[in-house]
């Protein structure tokens, strides 16, 4: 609704700037600083006084002339030396809003966007960073959907990487295990697969560290895994299909879900990377290095991918090439994420076989990349207009390599339509890793935060992380709420914990870095989930008192006339609680335009917060004034479903009672 006055009044701007100035100019809308200056601001005179050589405030006044009777606008003010200031029909705003059920969906626009997240190498359980990436990505999509986009969601898994080859390596040299021997281990419900992977990749990287010579076991277990022959590849497939069904089960706990697992293996065994390979070097884009420390290597010139060093720069590797096949012949990462980024947009001419992998709960079906042909038939996947990689920040060098490779392939689009959505780590405090268990030196505690390393195996498990913060919940549910049945209190203090981890993960900017605290996330009070949710139960609290008293909710489209909202909306508070309400739609939007799933998260807060101060001033039920106390009620109906249309994008569940 807010939106769509915005875009009307840009669209009647434009035109008059064309009509009156033969100016063709793209014009922006700002919030005033105070809500007594109206609920937009038009700063464009500004903008084109020193191109049309009058004072802004004569231009605004031309402008202002001609604005007459855009569609929701009131009047139209000069402020200050040339602002215009816009006050909407406050009367005829409601009523939009009400006979609208609270604004239409977004219509579908625009091609394919293809998400990929999450890609946790499937070598051992998922840790609490994973989770950041996760949960950025999955409310990206519920964004995107939100506002009519078509989404597809990838979740890459590297099962022919370094991290599986040296689980492997646990397995078949350490551990003297063969694959039947695995199999039985994953099969063993008393064994918890994905947490002793975690254990071995520790213990097989700290013996890389003791032993040196060892890491020959991991070149030969990544040729092994790379040709899909021999044990080690046998391995290396059963240790990564049973982890990553860990995974999904993990994400699934926090409602994220996935269309397609494009593997690895296939981009290998299907001959993309060969193919991009042959594309590459056709085009120079890369050249075999004959000399110094990369000799044998195909790799590309830097200055494909990064600034050129400044004369004089004595920094040693800022011009360093990068490999893209080693001299042994194994492709780097870089290397077949190039021909994965080549497919996402249907540019290499080859697509994956696919079978399905498993159903989820709803009935979705999530397909995985095979190299056989099969007889299911999937739906079409790739073939992107855009792509979003989200991936850490410590990422980005690589990213830039793989956008040089479709530039060098003239693929300039595409090339724009990649987008790198980094973010930074996340970290623990101090008392968040006494409770979740960990042993910390002096020095450690007296840190701000602490950072983790799965390498190290120091860090905590997102299944461990989820465990807690139920756990901890559900004390507070059973305090408040005994007389609720067992099965009630457990579903509520789910909803609770995961909706507080994942505001927490989504209440940051994505480029800071997050420390983790338990208490805080879980707070009732402050900018949290729990406080958002309760402010959905205090609004649902008032609706059932009123009803449980033997009113009936007013039929609101019937009693709330134009001139009722025109009197009640007098009220500046009613009228600016009401306004931030209608602006979940535009709050999106706008997080889409900036990438930061931070705003809704925000704007969440905000509109959670307004309500409890409405909650605390107006006595709904108490109000002696039939027609003042029907508006009440469909405010406080109204906020409480843009509450939860908004929890939802945020991938967050209300649970009833808190």
């Amino acid at each position: 609704m807010f939106e769509e006055i915005e875009s009307k009044l840009i669209a009647a701007l434009e035109r008059q700037l064309v009509e009156k100035f033969q100016l063709q100019h793209k014009v922006l809308l700002e919030q005033p600083k105070q809500s007594s200056f109206g609920e937009l601001a038009i700063p464009v005179a500004f903008q084109l006084a020193r191109q049309l050589k009058r004072p802004p405030k004569k231009i605004a006044e031309e402008l202002a002339g001609g604005l007459a009777n855009v569609p929701g606008v009131a009047s139209f003010e000069i402020a200050g030396n040339g602002y215009i200031n816009v006050r909407l029909n406050r009367a005829e705003y409601a009523e939009k809003l009400l006979t609208q059920q609270g604004g239409e969906a977004a219509p579908a626009s625009g091609g394919k966007i293809v998400v990929e997240h999450t890609n946790i190498n499937p070598n051992k359980a998922a840790h609490i960073g994973h989770l950041r990436n996760a949960i950025l990505g999955d409310t990206f999509v519920r964004m995107l959907r939100n506002r009519g986009r078509q989404v597809e969601v990838q979740n890459y898994i590297d099962n022919t990487g370094v991290q599986v080859a040296d689980v492997v390596v646990g397995f078949h040299y350490l551990e003297k295990k063969t694959p039947a021997d695995v199999r039985a281990l994953i099969a063993d419900a008393n064994t918890r697969f994905d947490y002793l992977c975690w254990d071995l990749y520790a213990r097989t990287s700290s013996y890389y560290g003791e032993h040196p010579e060892a890491k020959t076991w991991r070149a030969d277990t990544l040729h092994a895994i790379e040709a899909g022959e021999g044990d080690l590849a046998e391995l290396g497939h059963i240790v990564a299909d049973a982890i990553v069904k860990a995974h999904l089960k993990t994400m699934l706990r926090l409602d994220i879900e996935y269309d397609v697992l494009p593997r690895e293996s296939e981009i290998l065994h299907l001959k993309f990377w060969a193919t991009a390979f042959e594309l590459l070097k056709e085009r120079q884009a890369i050249f075999l290095e004959n000399q110094g420390k990369n000799k044998g290597c195909w790799v590309m010139p830097s200055s494909a991918f990064r600034e050129s060093a400044v004369a004089g720069d004595e920094a040693e590797d800022i011009d360093e090439s990068k490999v893209i096949v080693r001299s042994n012949g194994t492709v780097t990462y870089v290397g077949k994420d190039i021909a994965y980024q080549l497919w996402k947009f249907g540019l290499l001419g080859k697509d994956f076989y696919y079978k399905p992998w498993t159903e989820y709960p709803d009935g979705h079906q999530v397909w995985v990349t095979t190299d056989q042909p099969v007889v299911e038939k999937a739906p079409p996947f790739g073939r992107a207009t855009n792509v979003f990689n989200v991936i850490d920040s410590r990422q980005s060098y690589l990213q830039d390599v793989v956008v040089a490779g479709l530039r060098a392939l003239d693929f300039q689009k595409q090339a724009d339509a990649s987008v790198h959505f980094s973010y930074e780590m996340v970290a623990l405090t101090p008392r968040t890793c006494v409770e979740m268990g960990i042993q910390l030196s002096d020095e450690d505690k007296k840190k701000s935060y602490v950072e983790v390393s799965g390498r190290k195996g120091l860090g905590v498990k997102a299944d461990d992380l989820l465990d807690k913060l139920i756990e901890t919940a559900l004390a507070e549910v059973e305090n408040r709420h005994p007389e609720t049945a067992p099965a009630d209190r457990q579903a509520t203090a789910q909803k609770i914990a995961v909706g507080a981890l994942r505001y927490f993960m989504l209440k940051f900017t994505r480029n800071s870095v997050i420390a983790f605290d338990f208490h805080e996330a879980l707070s009732f009070e402050g900018e949290t989930g729990p406080y958002v949710q309760y402010a959905i139960v205090r609004a649902a609290n008032i609706l059932k008192k009123f009803t449980d008293r033997g009113d009936a909710l007013p039929v609101f489209h019937s009693v709330l006339t134009k001139d009722i909202f025109a009197l009640c909306l007098e009220s500046e508070d009613l009228w600016q609680l009401l306004l931030l309400a209608s602006k979940a739609g535009s709050a999106v939007e706008r997080a889409i335009s900036s990438g930061e799933p931070a705003h809704v998260a925000k704007y969440a807060f905000q509109l959670a917060q307004a309500f409890n101060i409405f909650y605390h001033e107006h006595n709904v039920i108490a109000e002696q004034n039939a027609d003042r106390r029907a508006l009440l009620l469909w405010l406080t109906t109204y906020v409480r479903q843009q509450l939860l249309k908004t929890l939802a994008v945020l991938g967050i569940q209300q649970p009833a009672y808190m």
